[in-house]
Formats: C-alpha cells, structure tokens, sequence
C-alpha cells in the first residue's frame, strides 16, 4: 500500500474523531489500513442509523420529539390555531396524529436499505466521508436511500393516514389551497406530504447520530473502531 495514500487517510480518520494527526504517533498509523478505517467507518454507521431508526420507528418517534413532529403545511398549519377556536382542534389533532403515526410506522421499513447503503460503501465512499463536512453521512444515506425509501414509505402511509378517514378531507382542502399558491404542490397530497416529511426527520436523526460518531467514536464499541478513531 502507497504509504502516502494512508497518511491522508489516516489524518482524514483521526480528524473525524477531533484528533489532529500531530497526536498520532506514527507507530499507530503504521498498524492501520484502508481496510481497517472502511470497516470501522461501516461499523458506525450501522450503528447510527439503527439508533435512528429504532428512535423514529416507535410509539411518538414523530409526535413526541420536536425536532421531527410533522406539522400540518403551509396556511393549514397556519391556520390551526383559528380552526381550533371554530371547534375544529380534534380534528387537527387527530389528523396530526394521524400523519405522525404514519411516519412512525413507515421509518422501520428504512433499515433494510440503509444496511445494504452501508454494506455496499465503498472505499472511496469513506474517504469521502471522512474528508467531507459535517453532513457528509447524511448526505451518504439521502443519495443512496431516499428514492427507494419514498417508495417503500408511500403505502404504509396511506395506510395509517386512511385509518381516521381524514385523508380525502386533507386532500381536497390542501388542493384547493395549491391552487390559490398557498400550499405547496407537492403538499397537496398527504400521503406524498407524510412519506417527505418521514424522510428528513430520519436522515435529520441519522445526522444527530453522526455528530455522535464525529465527537465520539470510541462509544460506538467494539476494538476496531477503538483502533481505528481512538488510537492516539
């Protein structure tokens, strides 16, 4: 192996674990491979989107945190607070929840892919990672996931927005206003709505498992990743 091709990899691994190559001492870069820096980086990441899955894929995943609760779009989520005072605001809750409990059942379907995302990384893929910015896992996982998860979420969506028989109501209202500008085209439709939403709370959590990953590896376990981000 090009002695110099590891350097800057090695430096690339240590500064993903805050650890400037300086502190490294050379005898312990000298034990590590591409290999080695690929399977731990593979190793974190499973870990990270299990988390993340296993976080959003549970009773109030969505409701529950706020980071991720899926709101009613535009002017309709605008305009809860005056449907409410109009003896409209079980209907909203119920259709809030509705939508949540939607994503809560559809996020388990991601772990599939997102192992086999993982699973298929090259070396390449880690390097970039490893060089890229704080982001760069999420935008991984978005690039190589979100379109098969939008069409794996869609039907179990439908499903649980169906359930309260509120969808066609969401759907006729939520028209009208893309009509007049006031909601957005691709919001018109809740269970493409939902099925969207779904997917940026996971890879916004999948990302809130990476700065983990990046301020400490170490706790991710297991020898390898201890030698490969906690070698110093």
């Amino acid at each position: 192996m090009d002695r110099r091709q590891f350097t800057t990899y090695g430096a690339y691994t240590f500064l993903i674990a805050g650890i400037t190559p300086v502190q490294v001492h050379a005898a312990s870069l000298a034990e590590l491979s591409n290999k080695d820096a690929t399977a731990a980086l593979k190793m974190a990441l499973d870990k990270g989107a299990a988390a993340a899955v296993a976080m959003l894929g549970s009773t109030n995943g969505f409701l529950g945190n706020d980071k991720v609760r899926i709101p009613l779009p535009g002017y309709l989520n605008d305009a809860a607070g005056l449907l409410r005072t109009l003896g409209q605001g079980q209907q909203v809750d119920e259709l809030i929840t509705a939508m949540n409990r939607g994503a809560e059942a559809a996020v388990p379907k991601a772990k599939a892919l997102l192992t086999k995302a993982v699973q298929n990384m090259s070396v390449d893929d880690a390097k970039g990672i490893l060089a890229g910015g704080n982001t760069a896992v999420t935008d991984f996982f978005a690039s190589k996931t979100r379109s098969g998860l939008s069409t794996e979420f869609l039907p179990i969506v439908n499903q649980a927005t169906q359930k309260l028989g509120l969808a066609a109501k969401y759907n006729q209202l939520a028209g009208k206003g893309a009509e007049l500008g006031l909601v957005k085209k691709e919001d018109a439709n809740i269970q493409q709505y939902v099925t969207t939403k779904a997917l940026d709370g996971l890879y916004l959590m999948i990302g809130e498992e990476e700065k983990k990953i990046r301020q400490n590896p170490v706790a991710y376990g297991s020898s390898l990743l201890s030698k490969v981000f906690g070698a110093l």
